[in-house]
């Protein structure tokens, strides 16, 4: 039971923010944070080694420094960039934080042409009646937390603290 529980808080934290991200263009703090602080719980209920977390963190670490540097070019929003830092302490320096970063890229771009095709259309799917959040038609920057989330969900299964946590429940 508390691993099932353990287990949801990733997607958990992914659906929150891409929800205010999608409403509200933002990613609150305390997502990220939610991230941080259940990752050691939940790695340590997994039973992964110390070194393991270890690796873990450097992954963090290196996405963060990416990331900074693409939010002091004002390429990334920093709620963005913060929720790929936490999510990437969850993935570690293995194969599944390039799965993520992949699924990330790829939905990223299809989200982005889908949203720039909507805001070209904004008049029209205004004249059609059909109500879409103000943030996809007005807004100059791309909710990318959708993406995230979406990527996250994605490669989650094979992250190493899923994977030790279904080994040990059989939930899966």
């Amino acid at each position: 039971m508390v691993a099932a529980a353990i287990c949801a808080i990733f997607p958990f934290c992914l659906a929150m923010a891409a929800f205010t991200d999608l409403f509200s263009m933002t990613i609150p703090n305390r997502i990220s944070l939610a991230l941080i602080v259940a990752f050691p719980v939940a790695a340590v209920l997994a039973g992964l080694p110390l070194a393991d977390i270890g690796l873990h963190v450097g992954a963090a670490a290196a996405v963060f420094a990416v990331c900074l540097a693409l939010f002091a070019a004002n390429v990334m929003g920093g709620g963005d960039a913060k929720l790929l830092t936490a999510s990437a302490l969850w993935f570690g320096l293995n194969m599944s934080l390039l799965e993520f970063a992949i699924y990330v890229s790829f939905i990223g771009g299809l989200l982005t042409v889908v949203i720039v095709i909507l805001r070209s259309q904004a008049q029209l799917i205004h004249a059609m009646g059909l109500n879409l959040p103000g943030s996809v038609l007005m807004a100059k920057k791309i909710p990318y937390g959708i993406a995230i989330a979406i990527g996250g969900f994605l490669a989650y299964p094979s992250s190493p603290v899923a994977q030790a946590l279904l080994a040990q429940s059989a939930l899966w």
